[in-house]
């Protein structure tokens, strides 16, 4: 057993997905501010879309890390990442976003941070076999 190959993978994942449960359990103990951030989306049902993203914030971290059906935990919490930079973290809609000054200031890094994550999220995608076993060759 070479300890390394064996747990620095999933020290590396536990890293990766750590944000995610605090987030759920940040949406759970403030309820109402999450509601209110899900209503500045054009999307309707914001109490059901609310409850779904915690329900993605807690299991597929776990999926994850615990190493169940990865591939397909970190590409569903890939595209999470992806249509919450969009939706959420719209910096073009600010002028001047790239100043501190701005309003869209600290929606260009959350973009930005999203991306990264959807980066390492895509290399657990990868590294699961997940695309081998639904392409063809």
């Amino acid at each position: 057993m070479d300890w390394p190959a064996d747990f620095l993978p999933v020290i590396a994942k536990a890293c990766l997905v750590l944000i995610f449960p605090f987030s759920g359990l940040d949406k759970v103990l403030n309820w109402d501010n999450a509601l209110k951030q899900a209503t500045s989306s054009f999307l309707p049902g914001r109490q059901v879309l609310l409850v779904l993203a915690m329900g993605v914030e807690f299991v597929t971290p776990l999926c994850i890390v615990g190493g169940w059906q990865e591939g397909p935990a970190a590409l569903l919490l890939a595209a999470y990442c992806v249509v919450t930079a969009v939706l959420y973290h719209d910096f073009w809609s600010h002028p001047r976003f790239w100043s501190p000054a701005s309003a869209g200031y600290p929606h260009l890094w959350e973009f930005l941070k999203n991306f990264g994550l959807v980066g390492g999220l895509l290399m657990v995608v990868f590294g699961s076999g997940l695309l081998t076993r639904v392409l063809p060759p």
